[in-house]
């Protein structure tokens, strides 16, 4: 198997990093996503289980019903500062990745334009190594023509 330019192997393996990256940073995506809906649900059981109460303490509620009621309510709360934090966790997990995959998006930019700064340079090199090959043969050429008359 031929033995790849350097430059080629460096973009072959940090196209295979963004492209990891990419993935954590959409699996990221998708936990807070699921996080947040969570706690959505949460707030929307609250809300709902608060009205309850309300509509309860309306018709007339028990002592008892009514701490059970408050007990839940308080419940729910609890759960509810824990999936912030689960949200708030994610959220810093979908910013790390973000991060991931911007730095290695520049390493990889970084590179094709390293690579293509090099491919230019060879061209330069072959042109210049062309037309020095043609100035001697054309200097060749002229002295032959000019040792003849």
């Amino acid at each position: 198997m031929p033995k790849k330019p350097s430059f080629d192997l460096l973009i072959d393996v940090t196209n295979e990093a963004v492209d990891e990256a990419a993935k954590v940073l959409q699996k990221a995506a998708s936990e807070r996503d699921k996080a947040q809906q969570q706690l959505d649900m949460l707030h929307d059981y609250r809300l709902d289980y608060a009205q309850r109460l309300l509509q309860s303490t309306e018709v007339g509620v028990t002592a008892s019903n009514y701490l059970n009621f408050r007990r839940f309510l308080n419940t729910l709360d609890e759960a509810i500062v824990q999936q912030n934090n689960i949200v708030a966790h994610s959220e810093s997990q979908l910013t790390a990745g973000r991060q991931q995959w911007q730095a290695e998006k520049q390493r990889l930019g970084a590179y094709e334009a390293l690579q293509s700064r090099q491919r230019q340079q060879q061209v330069l090199r072959n042109a210049r190594r062309e037309q020095r090959a043609n100035d001697e043969i054309a200097a060749n050429l002229f002295r032959r023509d000019n040792g003849k008359h």
